[in-house]
Order: C-alpha cells, then structure tokens, then sequence
C-alpha cells in the first residue's frame, strides 16, 4: 500500500510533455514573427476582426495603481519626502507599462525597440533603488548593505539579460 503511495506520489512530480513544451515556448516569437511579415500588430486579433485582450484589465490596474498612489499621497500627512517618493513611483511605473506597449508593438530588430529597452531597464533600475533606499533606511546598517547589494545584483541581472544575452533563432534565449 505505501509503495503505491510513493509510486503515485513521484508520477504527479514527474513533469508532462506539455508542461516541459509549455517551458520551453517562446513567449513572444509568435508575435514577432506576425509582425516580421505582415508590417503590423496581428497577434492579438481574432478570426472575427474582434480584439482577444480587453481593455478591462489594464484599466482596472491602472485605477487600483492610481488609488492606491493618491491614498499613500494622503496618508502620508504632508510629507513631501514621502510625497515625492509615491509621484516619482507611480510616474515611473506608468513609463515602464508604456515603453512595454511600445516594445509589444515595435517591429522586431528596429532601433526603436532597442531604445525602448534601454529605457525599460532604466526606468526599472531606478525604480529597484528608489524602493532599496526606502527599505535600506529603516534596516540595521549590515542589512542595509545587502538590501544595496541585492538591489545592484538586480540591476546587473536585467542588462545581463537584455543586453549580454542574444535571443536564438525563434525567440528564446
């Protein structure tokens, strides 16, 4: 009986054909690829000419962000440090979503795109150390120094991973 257990156990760890499949998929190859060829944003079309992607979804983040932005604003009682650190966030979040809409739709290998992904990890750069300055400032001084070093890591993996990295023939790395 337990021995049944355990084989039963290992077969639900063991990862299916469509699980490894899925891993390995290119996440915007498609995309791109439609691009390539037909000069224009065809992924998210359906057979009926209709949009597949609502709307909806990036509205309702966008008004949660800006609630949640105007609520920090009047909570924090006059601050203008804490004023100036919940405007510059939410500023930099709304030009991190725009420059990925841009790239999303800039045809692959344009120079465009390649300076709308200079600009995305910039504004992700600034927006780890704004936050790593926030967390650093109410740490111990030894944590603190790995919060920094954490954050710098971070940094250096996403130009290693955008800029050092080459995609391969089909979209991944």
């Amino acid at each position: 009986m337990a021995t049944l257990l355990v084989k039963a156990d290992i077969a639900k760890k063991q990862p299916s054909a469509d699980h490894c499949a899925a891993a390995t998929a290119p996440l915007l190859g498609d995309e791109e690829a439609s691009i390539a060829n037909d000069g224009h944003h065809q992924a998210n079309i359906n057979a009926d000419g209709g949009s597949r992607f609502s709307w909806l979804p990036a509205f309702l983040g966008f008004f949660f962000l800006t609630l949640n932005s105007a609520t920090a604003i009047v909570r924090s009682r006059g601050d203008a440090a804490a004023v100036g650190f919940v405007c510059f966030s939410y500023a930099d979040l709304v030009a991190i979503f725009l420059c990925l809409r841009m790239y999303e739709r800039a045809r692959a290998g344009s120079a465009k795109r390649t300076w709308l992904k200079i600009a995305v990890w910039i504004l992700t750069g600034l927006l780890t150390f704004a936050f790593s300055g926030k967390v650093a400032a109410v740490m111990p001084p030894p944590v603190a120094v790995v919060v920094w070093l954490v954050a710098f890591a971070t940094v250096a993996g996403g130009f290693f991973a955008f800029f050092v990295c080459k995609e391969k023939k089909g979209g991944t790395i």
